[in-house]
């Protein structure tokens, strides 16, 4: 194929935009670089993620988790775990990645990994 990808930002839909935003600020780090009526999109890093709200979509769901990769999952794990709602503790995974997962506001899964140096190789392995 002739083209390439260039990268994915998951768009999700928000029951308080502006407590969400809040929230990814605050707790996460990261930075709101564009926001309309019912739109934003937050960055962090290579990171970006969208944000709606929309009557038409219903309330928030996701049968899925927003996995992101991270250079030090225990370091970001000592900032958030007080100031997030743990789903799951940081723990080493059978597949070479150091784990844990939190609920945002709208309580969407986030799993935060970071390869575990020589098991496996990370990215790709579930």
């Amino acid at each position: 194929m002739p083209y390439r990808f260039e990268s994915l930002a998951p768009m999700l839909q928000a029951t308080n935009l502006n407590a969400t935003v809040t929230w990814y600020t605050a707790v996460l780090g990261f930075k709101c670089v564009a926001q309309e009526e019912g739109w934003a999109r937050l960055e962090r890093d290579d990171v970006a993620i969208m944000f709606i709200t929309d009557d038409e979509f219903g309330p928030p769901q996701a049968t899925g988790v927003q996995y992101i990769y991270v250079d030090d999952a225990m370091a970001l794990w000592n900032d958030v775990k007080n100031r997030a709602d743990v789903d799951r503790a940081p723990e080493e995974t059978g597949y070479g990645m150091l784990e844990f997962t939190i609920k945002d506001p709208n309580g969407y899964l986030l799993s935060f990994g970071q390869s575990v140096e020589g098991q496996g190789q990370g990215q790709g392995q579930r």
